[in-house]
């Protein structure tokens, strides 16, 4: 087990591990006993009661926070044409409409956080799978990454606004971030929120009971608190 410093003991011993706070309470203890030196990214851990083996029980979708991330998302789009032109004038930071391109990040370069791509590029970044699939950045339609010309403008909005996309793993959790410590307590619960109402909505087939067995925020430095996925303000 790895050892904590004095600053996370002190931040841990103020949390009531047993407890299942309220989702606002909850957020306000975060943000009191945070003792990083930067703004930390809040993250939210979903454990789940699915089977990830079973196809009839797998979450893949995305949701669009209200309060964005609190980060520059960088993106790169796979398109040629008039696509490409539209991508670079919606605002994508990188436009993979060249060999050049293609072939940095199949060498390992993947220093950008959002890829989407229009249908007839799907054969080329096919070929990135390697590369793209394990760090989550493959273009899926599901995801909303896989566009055509008309949506293209739209989908780098949303990515850009705080459009994040969740996935269950082979642990049957769901991790994901949703701002930074320095957001105000009522951006934090906005956000958690919204996302907790999208993994709802996306619950699978194959669910049942309470899927949603465990809800838990915690900072990038900070230990975990639980909160209660069944509380009335996160049901509405």
């Amino acid at each position: 087990m790895a050892s904590h410093g004095k600053k996370y003991l002190e931040a841990r011993n103020q949390v009531d591990r047993e407890q299942l706070y309220d989702p606002l309470e909850a957020i306000k203890l975060l943000k009191s006993i945070s003792y990083a030196n930067f703004d930390e990214t809040v993250e939210v851990h979903v454990r789940t009661g699915l089977d990830p083996r079973q196809a009839d029980q797998q979450i893949r979708d995305v949701v669009v926070l209200p309060n964005g991330l609190g980060k520059s998302v960088t993106i790169v789009v796979f398109a040629q044409g008039e696509a490409a032109e539209a991508a670079r004038a919606a605002g994508a930071d990188y436009v993979a409409d060249t060999d050049e391109l293609v072939e940095k990040i199949q060498n390992g370069w993947t220093d950008f956080d959002v890829a989407i791509a229009t249908p007839d590029m799907m054969g080329v970044v096919g070929k990135l799978g390697r590369v793209l699939g394990p760090r989550g950045l493959m273009p899926n339609p599901k995801a909303g990454t896989v566009v055509q010309l008309d949506n293209m403008a739209g989908a780098i909005e949303e990515a850009k606004a705080g459009r994040v996309e969740f996935r269950l793993d082979k642990t049957a959790n769901i991790h994901v971030p949703i701002g930074k410590i320095s957001f105000t307590q009522d951006a934090l619960f906005e956000n958690l929120a919204a996302f907790v109402r999208a993994v709802r909505q996306a619950r699978p087939a194959g669910a049942s009971g309470n899927f949603i067995r465990r809800v838990t925020v915690s900072s990038s430095m900070g230990p975990g608190i639980k909160v209660d996925p069944y509380a009335s303000s996160l049901t509405l």
